[in-house]
């Protein structure tokens, strides 16, 4: 009786361990498959991740300043830049043109956005906007915006009015376009869902089609915010008394090279906060979505 008892714990044994041995296997394949999924994706976000290509520019430049690489009266060290933009702000006039650039191009950003925004709704909900307006969109951007600058001269004369029309422009066709894509980009399942759920119109736009439009929008954006700053530098030096372009053209004049830097680094700083605001508003908002950068 021993014996037999004996005898079938140890085909219990064996049998449990001849079981495991496959889950183990199993198991360990599974937790592998998991590990070599995990390493297609990017990884964690690194903290300030857009800082460090700047802090990168800056080191080597520095560095070959430091070096005598550069020359200093082409390409000044950028401690000579800081102190003329510390001379040119305790003078008064960085402030005054920093103030005249960011009201230029808000005021014209604001108009072609909201242009941009409407034209693409009713152009991407409505066969007859399509008809009216994206073959026109579509005819203004394959023309050079700033050669449009001459005839708006004409039309609006040399002041503020004509300045802030083209920045509108360079603005409102990227937002556009990007809206009007990611509207005609909608699935055609999701109509058809909300045609059998009975939604109006309204809850039509408000839960299907501004969710899908989102993504696109926000490229437009940032395309628009990046030729808001584009168009300004341009549109700043010509017929201005005022703003970082017009300071940049007066120091071109006088050979002030630092000058010149003062003004494309301010340049490029707003550019780079413009833009990490709307990627920050962005995340935000599109928090459901479940991609790469998330």
């Amino acid at each position: 009786m021993t014996a037999v008892t004996t005898t079938t714990h140890t085909t219990t044994q064996t049998t449990g361990t001849a079981t495991t041995a496959p889950l183990a296997a199993l198991a360990e394949d599974g937790a592998r498959q998991v590990r070599r999924r995990r390493r297609l994706a990017p990884g964690k976000r690194l903290p300030a991740a857009r800082l460090v290509g700047p802090a990168a520019v800056l080191v080597l430049w520095s560095v070959a300043s430091a070096a005598g690489l550069l020359d200093p009266g082409a390409i000044p060290a950028p401690w000579t830049v800081l102190e003329t933009g510390s001379r040119l702000w305790s003078a008064g006039t960085l402030p005054d043109d920093i103030l005249t650039s960011l009201q230029r191009a808000a005021t014209g950003f604001s108009i072609g956005l909201t242009v941009g925004i409407l034209l693409a709704l009713a152009s991407g909900l409505t066969r007859t906007g399509e008809a009216l307006i994206d073959g026109t969109v579509n005819l203004n951007r394959a023309i050079p915006t700033l050669g449009l600058i001459p005839l708006f001269i004409l039309w609006l004369g040399i002041g503020e009015t004509f300045k802030i029309a083209i920045i509108a422009i360079v603005v409102y066709i990227p937002i556009y376009l990007n809206t009007h894509a990611a509207l005609s980009g909608i699935d055609s399942r999701f109509v058809e869902l909300a045609e059998v759920q009975g939604l109006s119109k309204f809850r039509f736009i408000r839960q299907v089609v501004i969710p899908g439009a989102l993504p696109g929008f926000f490229v437009g954006l940032r395309l628009g915010v990046t030729g808001s700053w584009l168009g300004l530098v341009v549109l700043e030096q010509i017929n201005a008394t005022s703003g970082l372009g017009y300071m940049m053209f007066q120091a071109q004049n006088y050979g002030q090279t630092d000058v010149i830097l003062v003004g494309l680094v301010v340049y490029g700083i707003f550019g780079l906060i413009s833009d990490s605001a709307v990627r920050i508003v962005e995340r935000r908002v599109l928090s459901w979505r479940r991609t790469l950068s998330s």
